[in-house]
């Protein structure tokens, strides 16, 4: 769950992030009015999940509340990289005396957490990575034994920046409070801002959460938010783990390796996935109905295909979901179901007794891409 820039401020400053005073706005004159609580300079800067909002023009300097009332008019509405600004933070301007770069992620081929810490703040880490390495100190904390005071010092002496000292070492110590105990799969502050008074301030902040740890926090005010593909709201609704793809084969199966695998033989034979769909360890009615009813409001989708393996989830279990799911839902797509494991010989029987143009069993995954294929309009033939 990508947060916007003033939910990531506030997600930071409950873990004690020093960040600059400001107020979302979603008209002009809440701007104003922001502006005026604040206090002239203010920044102007529009709300999208995507980044080189300064070189498209939606982020500005306002002296005072004309200025502010036409840069808010001229952000609003504004298409920066496909995204529309819906939303402004008005900020009070800050006093910049320096700007570096620090982050936390996880590093999943080291399986250790990956700290960035830079000097050079304000510009894409990637190129200054690119143009100079050595200014991008790296730091891997191991999960079980945390971030130390000592680490902190020596991470902030390699990256040039031990003139901060303790304030610094107090900064990246509630950085990585918020990554660790907010559940965030990423924290990034771009620019980390020394003030005139020599202050460190959070001037920007990128934050990912981990939507699997949702049920440990009150993330309803962030959730209401993140709009985004209608199928993927849809599917989440749904409590079902799905991403929206570009293709016209629906994709369903059980397991997140098994559903990646089924996107990648889909593409193999000649197809194009629609989305990436994963059910988890049932296929019960309920479930494959839910699944079917996402998957079915895609006017994109020409063919569906279930591919099951069952383990616990017995086969004719899943033959009975599919059938009974069929009947509550008008599919509009012929639907192919490959089903292996755990009785599937039994499965494979109730569903050749519902066999239709509307309803194919293929006993092999490829098989069945094949036929998924074919049926969406592919080259392949079943």
């Amino acid at each position: 769950m990508d947060l916007f820039e003033y939910q990531g401020k506030q997600f930071l400053a409950s873990f004690g992030v020093p960040v600059p005073a400001g107020a979302v706005a979603a008209s002009v004159d809440e701007a104003v009015a922001a502006g005026e609580r604040i206090g002239f300079p203010v920044v102007v800067k529009a709300q999208v999940r995507v980044g080189g909002r300064g070189k498209a023009g939606g982020i500005k300097v306002a002296a005072d509340a004309g200025e502010l009332r036409d840069h808010a008019g001229a952000v609003l509405g504004m298409d920066i990289r496909g995204h529309r600004v819906e939303r402004l933070w008005v900020e009070r301007a800050a006093d910049i005396a320096a700007e570096h770069y620090v982050s936390f992620t996880l590093d999943r081929s080291a399986r250790d957490h990956l700290g960035l810490l830079s000097a050079r703040g304000g510009v894409d880490i990637e190129q200054v990575a690119a143009e100079e390495p050595s200014a991008v100190a790296r730091l891997h904390v191991e999960p079980v034994d945390g971030l130390s005071p000592a680490q902190c010092r020596a991470w902030a002496a390699e990256a040039g920046l031990s003139e901060h000292g303790d304030a610094l070492v107090e900064m990246l110590e509630r950085l990585w409070a918020a990554y660790t105990e907010g559940d965030a799969e990423l924290v990034e502050v771009n620019p980390l801002v020394v003030g005139g008074d020599g202050a460190l301030v959070a001037l920007d902040a990128k934050v990912t959460l981990d939507d699997s740890a949702a049920y440990r926090h009150d993330w309803a005010e962030y959730q209401a938010t993140q709009g985004g593909d209608e199928r993927e709201q849809a599917a989440r609704a749904r409590g079902l783990q799905y991403v929206g793809l570009d293709g016209t084969v629906g994709i369903i199966a059980n397991g997140a390796g098994l559903a990646m695998s089924t996107l990648d033989v889909v593409s193999q034979v000649g197809g194009t996935p629609a989305n990436f769909l994963d059910i988890g360890g049932g296929a019960k009615a309920e479930v494959m109905t839910a699944a079917l009813e996402v998957i079915n409001a895609d006017p994109k989708v020409r063919s569906i295909f279930v591919n099951i393996f069952g383990g616990i989830t017995r086969g004719e279990e899943v033959a009975n979901g599919v059938v009974a799911a069929m009947e509550r839902v008008a599919i509009s797509s012929p639907i192919v179901v490959r089903l292996d494991g755990t009785n599937a010989a039994e499965g494979r029987a109730i569903l050749a007794a519902h066999e239709s143009d509307r309803l194919v069993s293929r006993a092999t995954m490829v098989d069945a891409a094949r036929t998924a294929v074919a049926l969406a309009g592919g080259a392949e033939s079943p």
